[in-house]
């Protein structure tokens, strides 16, 4: 008897490994195979085995479901499975740009004027997002090379990125160098949202690296429009900048 499983929480092979051997040490279970990219576990059983079992095997990071229940969460010892939106998923997302909205309009609401806020904007959100992602430099490579084509492709391009945002970040905020770090914007970010873009499309399970591994965010709509609104900023500001 074979079955699929969502498994989330997994952010490189270390994971992908762990949750594989975790599985097939249970009795009753003749096979595992873990997919990292579409977050699958595929188990053979020689006796039906509860999904709290299951759970209770793996370590606390990761969380097993069925299959058809992606957004799906298991809590305590009881097996409650509580159903969670794509907003109340997001929600740290929208909280962290919320705040970084209201710090950039702070800085500017007594003698307003657009462009500096859109580079205060900028910087902020560069500094306070990397910030996330260095927080787990092991993790977010293996979760970042799972939709940046650059990073696919040049896997220490997504070693460096966190500091990539940090340099980005000082650039905005120092107002050193802007028409690069406009056009490095447009670039870095433009690669990204292409990735992000045939993540959607192809409807692949994927969790967003944008807040690093910390916070376990899936690949949504939200994350092209973040996206979109930096790189649609950073146009303007150039436009500007040659104007």
């Amino acid at each position: 008897m074979k079955h699929t499983y969502t498994v989330t929480g997994m952010t490189c092979n270390g994971c992908r490994n762990s949750v594989e051997t975790k599985l097939a040490a249970l009795e009753g279970i003749t096979s595992v195979s873990v997919n990292l990219e579409e977050e699958t576990a595929v188990i053979e059983f020689s006796n039906t085995i509860s999904i709290k079992v299951l759970q209770n095997a793996l370590p606390e990071k990761f969380t097993i479901s069925n299959a058809k229940e992606t957004t799906n969460i298991i809590t305590g010892s009881n097996d409650v499975v509580i159903q969670k939106s794509e907003l109340q998923q997001l929600k740290p997302l929208f909280i962290i740009f919320t705040y970084i909205l209201l710090i950039a309009i702070g800085l500017h609401y007594k003698n307003w004027n657009w462009s500096p806020f859109m580079l205060d904007f900028m910087g902020i959100f560069y500094i306070v997002f990397s910030f996330f992602k260095v927080l787990d430099l092991k993790g977010f490579p293996e979760s970042f090379k799972m939709y940046d084509p650059l990073a696919k492709a040049v896997p220490a391009y997504a070693i460096i990125y966190p500091f990539i945002e940090i340099a980005l970040g000082l650039l905005f905020l120092f107002r050193i160098q802007i028409p690069l770090a406009l056009v490095l914007t447009i670039l870095v970010l433009g690669i990204t949202t292409v990735g992000v873009t045939q993540s959607l499309l192809s409807k692949k399970a994927i969790q967003c690296a944008c807040l690093g591994t910390a916070l376990k965010l899936p690949m949504t709509k939200a994350t092209f429009i973040e996206n979109t609104i930096m790189i649609v900023m950073a146009v303007i500001m150039l436009a500007k900048q040659f104007l």
